[in-house]
């Protein structure tokens, strides 16, 4: 049987987070938003160099610093230009929750014109999350439109 090539419960693409402190950081993912470990590859001195962890069913990627092969995290580089975004069932408890484990609230969770209700947050590891809950069905031609009311009003 051949081997596939995207395996079996697998995503084509997967973000791939580094941190300083992995083991801490699957510990932080695990009580704050519900991680489930898959599965880690430590160093004999206790560096994480693979981890994989499921949030709501999608795999993400894990690795301590490695300064030489380029990986390193945003606390080193003094923050992130990249976001996640994350669909919750209960985006107000959801960032509760998250906060309580040691999250810090970016922005506050509200009714956002494209009809989810979000806020956002960073883990204790410097990766900024979104975290959204649909509340409305609203049409690209909708969202335009309240985009641009939004934009001409200066929110």
């Amino acid at each position: 049987m051949a081997v596939k090539t995207i395996p079996e419960g697998a995503q084509a693409v997967t973000a791939y987070l580094i941190v300083k402190g992995g083991a801490r950081a699957l510990e932080f993912y695990a009580k704050a938003f519900g991680a489930t470990e898959i599965y880690r590859l430590v160093e004999p001195g206790g560096r994480i160099g693979h981890a994989e962890f499921r949030i709501a069913g999608c795999v993400l990627m894990l690795a301590d610093e490695y300064p030489d092969f380029g990986s390193i995290a945003p606390t080193s580089l003094g923050g992130t230009p990249v976001k996640m975004h994350l669909r919750v069932a209960d985006a107000d408890a959801f960032m509760r929750r998250a906060i309580a484990a040691g999250a810090t609230e970016l922005r506050a969770v509200k009714d956002q014109f494209h009809g989810e209700r979000s806020g956002m947050l960073a883990d204790p590891f410097g990766h900024q999350w979104f975290v959204t809950t649909h509340i409305e069905d609203v049409s690209p031609e909708e969202m335009q439109k309240r985009f641009t009311a939004m934009m001409r009003a200066g929110e």
